[in-house]
């Protein structure tokens, strides 16, 4: 499903890490499609409030759990600047409608 919120779709997820040599981009690139994933749940599932919506942001952050292993298999992990651009779930969260949604609980069971 493509992406229809144009602020999203213009996005560069991961950036950051993108253009760092530490971060493998064939990893990053499964995070950032994680993220793509969780903006199609949002557009899909439409929550009606914070807990929805919190629902769906633990989903993707326990994918990026089970991606942590991929990281280290590269020689990378998930450390302090890879830890801040994968909380772009608040840019998710804000491009939706939910400005009021707290950033440590979007990604509240983040193992990394």
């Amino acid at each position: 499903m493509p992406i229809t919120n144009q602020r999203v779709a213009a996005h560069r997820f991961l950036a950051g890490l993108y253009g760092d040599d530490y971060f493998p981009d064939r990893v990053v690139d499964r995070g950032r499609d994680i993220l793509l994933r969780l903006c199609a749940r949002v557009e899909a599932d439409r929550p009606g409030d914070l807990a929805a919506l919190y629902a769906l942001t633990h989903a993707a952050t326990e994918e990026f759990n089970e991606l942590e292993a991929a990281f280290e298999e590269a020689g990378s992990e998930i450390e302090t600047t890879a830890r801040e651009e994968i909380g772009e779930a608040w840019f998710v969260a804000e491009a939706y409608g939910f400005a009021d949604a707290d950033p440590e609980e979007l990604i509240a069971p983040r193992e990394w």
